[in-house]
């Protein structure tokens, strides 16, 4: 036991080189019960994405600009969970916490940029409302993949040089005090704050991020969003249709945003966050939109609503 400890711990300027995953530990023999719930969620998510992502593709009269863009966020709603919760499940279970400093900066680049086109993508789907409604003439034009492109390409190029260099500097820290993460993942904060050397450059960079990235895109669709309607307003046209569409953007952005501001704050600002709600919050604002995105499109979108009730009941037809 105590060569054990003596192995663990950290010799002159040596680092760690493994980091222990240790969220909900407080609660003790209890922690394990919580591989119910997020394996539900867990598969509400890949259930309810895969099915949205097999409408979109098989579907042709889905094959718009606005539901390929939908497909994406699908897309990406899949993809988030599984960079994390496989292993946080069998945490739970087993208590398997251990991770490598390698793959604890893989874990957070690949959910920090991935996550970061869920906001992206939300932008896009604005812009695609802005020339639905305010260009219609000229939407075909702009919403032409050649033509688009020249929109996609800067944020996903921001996206991916900010988060390459935000886990860069993560990586060149040492850990030589601790290195039990109270957290469920690799969260960014949440190993930075375990270093034992001044991180200011650290935490200074992610606030840039975020406000370049989820913030900045929230202003774009809040000022896309203010054209859009005020232009509705003006025409004095009944576009229930194109305003619906809106309305379900606004529904996943406000979750989208509330979470991922509420996550941000939690560890950047004095407050009664116990860990537990802190890592609960964490965690909730990956799971909880790509669990109940493709729920409230497929509610709220006709389209999608209709596509869906066709394929169970030919779905049904067969089995019967």
């Amino acid at each position: 036991m105590v060569l054990s400890t003596m192995q663990a711990l950290p010799i002159g300027n040596i680092s760690f080189t493994t980091f222990q995953l240790n969220g909900f530990y407080s609660l003790g023999e209890w922690r394990r019960f919580l591989f119910i719930p997020y394996f539900l969620m867990f598969l509400l998510c890949t259930t309810a994405n895969s099915i949205l992502i097999f409408l979109i593709i098989s579907r042709k009269a889905l094959h718009s600009p606005m539901f390929v863009l939908i497909g994406l966020m699908a897309v990406v709603d899949l993809i988030m969970p599984m960079i994390f919760v496989p292993n946080m499940l069998l945490n739970f279970l087993f208590d398997w916490n251990q991770i490598s400093f390698v793959g604890c900066l893989m874990q957070i680049f690949w959910i920090q940029f991935v996550g970061a086109f869920q906001s992206t993508l939300l932008l896009w789907m604005a812009l695609d409302r802005f020339f639905a409604i305010c260009r219609p003439l000229s939407y075909h034009k702009h919403m032409q993949m050649p033509s688009f492109l020249k929109f996609i390409i800067v944020p996903v190029i921001r996206n991916g040089l900010l988060h390459i260099i935000m886990v860069s500097l993560a990586g060149k820290l040492h850990f030589c005090v601790k290195n039990e993460i109270d957290h469920c993942f690799c969260e960014h904060m949440g190993l930075v704050q375990l270093a034992c050397e001044d991180t200011s450059v650290n935490n200074i960079f992610g606030l840039t991020t975020t406000f370049l990235i989820p913030i900045a895109d929230f202003i774009f669709i809040a000022i896309s969003y203010v054209i859009i309607f005020t232009s509705v307003i003006k025409s004095g046209k009944s576009s229930s249709k194109a305003i619906n569409t809106c309305i379900t953007h606004i529904i996943v952005i406000t979750f989208s945003l509330v979470f991922i501001l509420t996550a941000f704050l939690s560890y950047r600002t004095r407050n009664n966050f116990s860990p537990n709600s802190r890592v609960f919050i964490s965690t909730m604002y990956i799971l909880f939109p790509s669990c109940f995105n493709p729920i409230i499109y497929g509610v709220r979108t006709k389209e999608i609503r209709v596509q869906f009730l066709k394929l169970f009941n030919h779905v049904k037809v067969l089995s019967q």
